[in-house]
Formats: structure tokens, C-alpha cells, sequence
């Protein structure tokens, strides 16, 4: 079987299962990140959505990898040589992201278990407020994970993961401030309302950059082609 009649299998088969769950090309493109015209080029045959993207879309369609690279036409106990290679390549694919998310839950267990270990180390010292190492463990739990995701270039959660961040500093202030200081600044919460703003906003334009870029390219594409 030859590449290009791989990517009409693969088109053919996103198309069904995309108008089996009732989406529309530019649906389905914004679940993934990606533009309409690209998923239209996928259907056509024309490209193939890269490696971590075909495994994002199996998961989204609740499918294996390999019933996506099958044959719509073929029995199925027919398969492939190349279904069989990619499928392979799928299988390694998605053990290296378990690993990744087993070592980001490994770190923010040792996270909480720091906390942990200040709180009964101040506590059985007598010192007050110890409880208050908790607050500190979410804006902590935060960057540690942040930091892992954006060193493997995985940046889905990021958003999540920095308002957390800034909501999390601010509540730990808040606590510090009310529980040491007896200072009820409650007004300190407001100004997570800008940086709210900000980070969706900074987000926001990151996303329409992503798709202009992933837009230009396609159109430098079709140029080549012609």
C-alpha cells in the first residue's frame, strides 16, 4: 500500500466518524487545535495530521489508531503492513505519554508530601498556623507541573495551570496576611480580575497566531503544489 492511498483511508475514515458525532470540519478543527481547511485536506487525502495529532483524534472519537488507518472497504481481519508499523509506532507513542503523566503525579505527590512534612514538623514544634503550608503547596503544585509541561512543549493546560498559579499566590497572601498579621485584605482578590483578563486575553492571541501560522502554511503548500 502506498502513502497516498494511506492518507485516503485515514480522510475516509475521519470524515465517517466526524459525521457520525455531528460535527462539522471547522468542529472537529477546533477541538484539535487546527483549521478547517486543514481537516478538509486530511479528508481529501491530501495531508495526514501528524502522529500526536492522529492519537488526539482517536481519543476523541473513542477509536483505536488502527481502526482509523483501516480500510473502510477491507474485512476486517484484513490489515496491513503499514497499519501494523504505525499502529506499533502509535502503541510507543502513547506509553511515553503515560510515562509523562505518571511523572507529573509523581511530582505533585512529593509537592503535597513537602507540605505535608512542614506541617507535622511545625506542628509538633508548636509552631502556629502550620496548616498554612497548604496554601502554599497549590500556587507550588502549579509551577511544578507548569514547568514539566512546558519543557515537553505540552502546553494544552497551561491556561489552567497559570490561573491557578495566580489564584493560588493570592489566596496564600490573603491567608498570611489574615492569619499572622490579623489584616483582613480581602480587596487583594480583585486584582486576579485583570490578571484573569490578561491571561486569557495573552492566550487568546497565542491560539489566532497558532492558526495563522498553521493557515499560512497551507497556503504556501498549495502554492508549492501548483
Amino acid at each position: 500500500m502506498t502513502d497516498e492511498q494511506l492518507k485516503v483511508q485515514l480522510g475516509t475514515n475521519i470524515s465517517n466518524l466526524r459525521k457520525r458525532q455531528g460535527l462539522t470540519q471547522a468542529g472537529l478543527g477546533e477541538k484539535l487545535n487546527y483549521s478547517d481547511k486543514a481537516v478538509s485536506k486530511w479528508e481529501r487525502g491530501e495531508s495526514a495530521p501528524d502522529i500526536l495529532t492522529l492519537v488526539a483524534i482517536a481519543e476523541l472519537f473513542e477509536v483505536s489508531v488502527d481502526e482509523l488507518l483501516r480500510d473502510p472497504d477491507a474485512l476486517p481481519e484484513q490489515s496491513g503492513s503499514v497499519q501494523q508499523a504505525m499502529e506499533q509506532v502509535v502503541q510507543k507513542t502513547l506509553k511515553r505519554k503515560a510515562d509523562k503523566r505518571i511523572i507529573v503525579r509523581l511530582s505533585s505527590i512529593l509537592v503535597w508530601f513537602v507540605a505535608l512534612l512542614c506541617y507535622v514538623v511545625c506542628a509538633s514544634a508548636g509552631v502556629s498556623y502550620s496548616w498554612l503550608a497548604f496554601f502554599l503547596a497549590v500556587p507550588a503544585d502549579a509551577i511544578v507541573v507548569l514547568s514539566l509541561r512546558s519543557a515537553w512543549r505540552d502546553f494544552r493546560s497551561n491556561r489552567t495551570l497559570i490561573s491557578i498559579l495566580m489564584w493560588g499566590c493570592l489566596l496564600s497572601i490573603y491567608m498570611f496576611l489574615l492569619m499572622l498579621l490579623k489584616v483582613n485584605v480581602w480587596r487583594l482578590f480583585l486584582l486576579g480580575i485583570p490578571g484573569q483578563a490578561a491571561i486569557w486575553l495573552w492566550f487568546r492571541m497565542f491560539r489566532s497566531n497558532r492558526t495563522t501560522e498553521v493557515k499560512n502554511g497551507q497556503e504556501n503548500a498549495e502554492k508549492a503544489d501548483s
